[in-house]
């Protein structure tokens, strides 16, 4: 009897055993399985948020070429018309050039023309009278003119002085201006509130304005 409670006592605490070890191993596969799902969902959200981030970068990156596009384009069309501007203003200047060098020549063949006239009626004592009482009548007309002239400077308005801001604006680089600048003969001899000085053969002091015209300084 005594044998049997013994086996039996050995039974039960067999099974007790083999029950907990049971137990824990469920309790360890079940602990694997959570900590690898874990593992799983850590590493799938940091996935995605790494996509997300390098799509963000990719859409900036994509944002700023598009503006250095624009603004490049925006450069291009400022230099385009910047030359334009410059080779219509050269264009305009040569025009000016040639017409003046024709009217010029035009006015020497006309005089040539006139003095030539004149020697042939001098070989007359009647042209020669003719041409000194021609001559006493333009002095008188040039003496007239220049009693008037002298009347008409004397009643004249004093010459308005320019204000800072009308003398800043005429101050301003053009084309126009730098292809007058370009034409000028005279000596550059310094500058004036940064703009370029020249003296003519009397000595008077004068420099271009915006629209190619001379300015002098007192």
């Amino acid at each position: 009897m005594k044998k049997l409670l013994l086996f039996v006592c050995a039974v039960l605490l067999t099974l007790g055993l083999n029950a907990q070890e049971t137990k824990k191993k469920t309790t360890t596969k079940k602990a694997k399985t959570e900590k690898t799902e874990k593992a799983k969902k850590e590493t799938k959200d940091k996935l995605t948020k790494d996509a997300k981030k390098e799509t963000s970068k990719a859409k900036s990156k994509s944002s700023t070429a598009s503006e250095k596009g624009k603004e490049k384009s925006k450069d291009a069309k400022a230099k385009a018309t910047a030359k334009q501007t410059e080779a219509k203003a050269k264009v305009d200047a040569k025009k000016v050039e040639t017409k003046t060098k024709v009217d010029s020549k035009k006015a020497e063949t006309k005089s040539k023309s006139a003095t030539a006239s004149e020697k042939g009626k001098t070989t007359s004592k009647e042209a020669k009278a003719k041409a000194t009482t021609k001559q006493a009548e333009t002095k008188t007309k040039v003496d007239t003119k220049k009693d008037e002239a002298k009347s008409k400077a004397k009643a004249a308005p004093a010459k308005v002085k320019k204000t800072a801001k009308e003398e800043s604006e005429d101050l301003k680089d053009t084309p126009t201006s730098k292809a007058a600048e370009k034409k000028v003969k005279d000596k550059a001899t310094g500058t004036y509130k940064g703009k370029k000085v020249f003296t003519g053969p009397r000595g008077g002091k004068y420099y271009i304005n915006k629209n190619g015209n001379k300015t002098y300084i007192d």
